[in-house]
């Protein structure tokens, strides 16, 4: 894991940030800053703009104003050739794992090696085998996304997102679709990944269990406000905010 004076530094930087679609705004003024090895969680109900926040941090939907810095880098004013470099160094886990359901898992995870790296068969045999390993898939190389269970297909595909060695990784609603056992498996995974490998780690939820046992950060999106109205670690949010949307969303109403 890297220390922790590289981990105070900010490694992702969102600056007065408005995602929207045409002249329809998502959200406006949104600006935190994500430390190296944070587990940063993007929060709120449903269509507050969880995913499309997310779009703009990955480098697929570019906003309508504002910045995103990585390294004190804006990925949306920097050279095409710059943006792909910053980009190589994300892995995205999409909400339904997203595997090709032709390809075997070894094929699945293999392919980015196949497309970005000049590793020859072998290595990329021995590496596929090593991140699948990582996830608790040893042995699973030859199975196809239909052969095995939800919560597997997740950690294939969390498998495939750290096959090129990213130092941050994406997750859109990893939770969704899980029973409880394997939803807190794959938290217990993710905390382990960014434990050992240093990960920064940035996850859009609205599950309540998973965003109190891995994040120790968050920003707070208000669908009715179109803005944020809290950023901090949840547990602490919790404890000390007399917002009442915030105390509604992260007691489900029981406060």
């Amino acid at each position: 894991m890297e220390n922790h004076a590289n981990q105070a530094t900010a490694h992702i930087e969102v600056r007065d940030l408005t995602m929207a679609y045409d002249s329809f705004v998502i959200q406006r003024d949104i600006s935190f800053t994500v430390k190296r090895a944070d587990i940063f969680v993007i929060m709120g109900g449903s269509g507050c703009g969880k995913s499309t926040l997310l779009r703009g941090l990955v480098g697929l939907k570019e906003p309508a104003k504002g910045q995103v810095l990585y390294d004190g880098v804006s990925l949306w004013d920097c050279e095409p050739t710059a943006k792909q470099a910053i980009m190589r160094r994300f892995g995205v886990l999409y909400q339904g794992g997203a595997l090709w359901s032709s390809m075997t898992l070894a094929e699945n995870v293999g392919l980015p090696l196949v497309e970005y790296s000049n590793l020859n068969p072998a290595q990329i045999t021995e590496l596929v085998s090593l991140k699948l390993s990582l996830v608790g898939l040893a042995g699973f190389e030859e199975f196809y996304p239909s052969e095995i269970s939800g919560g597997m297909r997740k950690r294939a595909g969390l498998a495939r997102a750290m096959a090129l060695d990213p130092d941050i990784l994406f997750f859109d609603e990893p939770s969704a679709g899980l029973d409880p056992l394997s939803a807190r498996r794959l938290d217990e995974l993710i905390l382990e990944l960014r434990d050992s490998l240093g990960t920064t780690v940035v996850v859009v939820s609205h599950e309540l269990a998973s965003i109190f046992a891995i994040a120790n950060n968050s920003v707070f999106l208000d669908g009715e406000t179109r803005t944020m109205i809290a950023v901090g670690n949840p547990n602490k949010l919790l404890a000390e905010s007399n917002d009442p949307k915030i105390r509604s969303f992260l007691t489900r109403g029981e406060a």
